[in-house]
């Protein structure tokens, strides 16, 4: 068994040390978030006991909405579980989780990029679930919202193929040219 490496000194000027340490401003950010995440999971609870409470009296297109607002909020959850983890390590501090059997997959590469992917992707799959109701309840709306919901969930799509797109091309820029 190999002992740790040890750790390097750096000297870093006055304005660089300051500059560098700024990041850790965003810790207070990343804390309150994990309140808005105790703010979810309340949430879920409340609407779960709902579903539960109504159970005998709902059909079943009030179920299903009812589970896809549950499923929803779960989407936001995991929404804020990446940006919570992911721009820690990103931004801040390394989280150092090497070998924790829970680690998630996407942390040990995770960069702004692909931060910015997977949030992309996550706001699709959270409008999905927006439109999903809207369609199921598209009785009791109108043309001009079902319009309106579905533009945007396209641009939502439009865009996070933008910046998956462009993500790919910062990786391998010699892949794109011309020859």
């Amino acid at each position: 068994m190999s002992s740790p490496e040890p750790k390097r000194s750096f000297k870093m000027s006055p304005l660089s040390a300051v500059l560098f340490g700024s990041r850790w401003l965003q810790l207070p950010l990343y804390l309150g978030l994990i309140v808005a995440q105790i703010v979810y999971v309340v949430l879920f609870m409340q609407e779960l006991g709902h579903l539960i409470e109504r159970l005998p009296q709902l059909h079943e297109a009030d179920i299903m909405l009812m589970v896809l607002g549950l499923i929803d909020v779960v989407m936001i959850s995991n929404l804020l579980i990446m940006v919570i983890v992911g721009g820690y390590e990103t931004f801040v501090s390394r989280l150092n989780l090497n070998g924790h059997p829970d680690e998630p997959d996407w942390l040990s590469h995770v960069n702004a990029n692909l931060l910015k992917v997977k949030l992309a992707m996550s706001i699709i799959g959270i409008s999905s679930i927006h439109l999903l109701k809207t369609f199921i309840n598209v009785e009791n709306l109108d043309d001009k919202t079902l319009i309106w919901q579905t533009i945007i969930h396209m641009a939502f799509i439009a865009s996070a193929v933008s910046i998956a797109w462009i993500d790919r091309i910062m990786a391998h820029p010699d892949s794109h040219k011309e020859h």
